[in-house]
Order: structure tokens, then C-alpha cells, then sequence
């Protein structure tokens, strides 16, 4: 009986530290994030001063070499451009993948796609740069908010799953 009660008590606070863990994650997720759109937007800036390639095209690339949600997000917008006008999907691809940014985030990128494909290269260029501007401010909060956050967190489900198991005793 108390092989079983010592077993229990080990799952619950292995399990709330498992959950502090997974909760300070977003953090650094969007850190990560918000600091591959950076780089995606920058080869998309590159590309479309110095290639005639399509934006669908120039998008499935940076959705190869960036990967993860950022990539998926390029992907998803370079194969909705076969239906919609680039701008519609950009805008389209932030609500079919799943991502860690933050409303605020989605709604800086979202601008984007107001120029996108509707002006002259040196429009949208100006455009990509005004919007890696504001990333470079959200990058900023992401990474105030990680210090702050992401030790809070997992000292959180630590703490809480010894007092549960203390309460238990």
C-alpha cells in the first residue's frame, strides 16, 4: 500500500512539473518564432529584389529553408495563392497553422499582406522592412517575457506538485 501511495506521489509532482515545462515552452517558442519570421521576411525581401521568381514560388522556398510553423506558414500561403490573391493568403495562412505567436504578433505580419502582390518591388520591399521593424520590437517583448516567464513557470508545477503530494501525506 505504500509502494503504491510513494508510486502516485511521484507521478503527480513529476506530472505538474511535466506541465510547468509545457507552459513555460511558449515562451521560447515564440522567441524562436518571432525570430525565424525575421529571417524569412529578410529572404523574401532579398529574393524579390533580386529574382523575377513568382511569390509562390520565392514563399515555398523560405518554407523549405525555414521549417517548423514559420515554414508552414509560407507553404500553406504558396498553395492558397493557386485560389487567392497573395495578400488574402498570408493573410488565410495564419489560421491554418497552428503557431505560439500572440494576437499582436499575427496582427503586424497580417499587414503584410495589405501591399502584398498589389504593389512595385520597392513598395513591398519598404513594406517587409516596416513589419520587421515591429518584429524587432515584438522579439524584444518575447524576450522580456521568456526571462520573466519561462522560470516562473516550471518552478510553478514543481512547487505545486509537492504540495499536493504534501497534502496527500
Amino acid at each position: 500500500m505504500i509502494f503504491f501511495k510513494i508510486i502516485l506521489l511521484i507521478f503527480i509532482i513529476i506530472g505538474s512539473s511535466l506541465i510547468g515545462i509545457l507552459f513555460s515552452k511558449k515562451y521560447s517558442n515564440r522567441e524562436k518564432e518571432l525570430k525565424e519570421m525575421k529571417s524569412a521576411l529578410n529572404i523574401f525581401s532579398t529574393k524579390i529584389k533580386f529574382t523575377y521568381e513568382t511569390i509562390p514560388n520565392i514563399f515555398l522556398e523560405i518554407s523549405n529553408k525555414v521549417g517548423g510553423n514559420v515554414g508552414q506558414i509560407f507553404a500553406r500561403a504558396s498553395s492558397r495563392m493557386k485560389e487567392e490573391s497573395a495578400g488574402d493568403a498570408w493573410v488565410n495562412s495564419f489560421s491554418d497553422v497552428q503557431n505560439n505567436l500572440l494576437e499582436e504578433d499575427i496582427v503586424i505580419l497580417k499587414n503584410l499582406g495589405r501591399l502584398l502582390g498589389q504593389t512595385d518591388v520597392e513598395g513591398q520591399i519598404s513594406e517587409i522592412e516596416v513589419v520587421n521593424k515591429f518584429l524587432e520590437t515584438q522579439l524584444e517583448n518575447a524576450k522580456n517575457a521568456k526571462i520573466k516567464n519561462e522560470k516562473m513557470y516550471r518552478t510553478l508545477g514543481i512547487v505545486s506538485g509537492l504540495t499536493i503530494a504534501i497534502i496527500l501525506i
